[in-house]
């Protein structure tokens, strides 16, 4: 899908992704000490806007001009000292590239695309860590497809962990965790449905 495309769900849409942050996004990044995060694929902001209001300065990232401006009035009913802490850019990932060595955190959450615009958006991710900063890339795992539930319904944007560390086995960044992770999902009638995630955590030495 296209910037338009994105646009056009987002405007359809209030809230795509829902208001709270993404449960593994919350889990991982709550015992790390704020400080410089870049929130790649942001949309709507709701791990962006967790993250300033817990302290980060936030770099948010996405190409829906749409999601961006939903995230910018979002932002605008937290305390002013946190919106202040979020900076809005629209670009789009496979043309960005961000300022190498300036993050402690870099959050890539359910960014599918096929395996080699995926690794060129990693590795971008990875250089942009400072010593001692963290990837945390969050998305819906192969295994979703055929034993979990929602989530893109094609394979070839689908990854797991290890597909992860493999896009960036040429970067001497330590494993803290890799693994597939099960997420309830509500549903519309009867007892929730578990969606299937993959989860990898990386960081550079000091």
């Amino acid at each position: 899908m296209d910037s338009g495309a994105w646009d056009e769900r987002y405007a359809a849409k209030d809230l795509v992704w829902g208001g709270e942050p993404n449960r593994w996004v919350a889990r991982e990044v709550a015992e790390i000490t704020p400080a410089r995060a870049l929130d790649l694929a942001a949309g709507e902001g709701r791990n962006a806007l967790w993250l300033a209001a817990r302290g980060w300065r936030v770099t948010a990232v996405d190409f829906s001009q749409v999601a961006l401006e939903r995230g910018r009035r979002r932002a605008a009913e937290l305390p002013q000292e946190a919106a202040e802490r979020i900076r809005w850019v629209r670009a789009d990932l496979l043309e960005y590239a961000p300022e190498e060595g300036s993050y402690e955190l870099v959050v890539v959450a359910y960014l599918h695309l096929p395996g080699a615009q995926r690794r060129r958006v990693l590795r971008r991710a990875a250089a942009a860590l400072a010593g001692g900063g963290e990837l945390l890339v969050v998305g819906h795992d192969s295994a979703n497809l055929t034993e979990g539930t929602g989530g893109p319904q094609e394979p070839a944007v689908l990854f797991t962990a290890e597909d992860v560390l493999s896009d960036l086995a040429d970067d001497p960044l330590r494993t803290v965790r890799a693994e597939r992770v099960r997420r309830p999902v509500a549903q519309e009638e009867g007892p929730p449905k578990e969606a299937i995630d993959a989860l990898a955590r990386l960081r550079r030495a000091p």
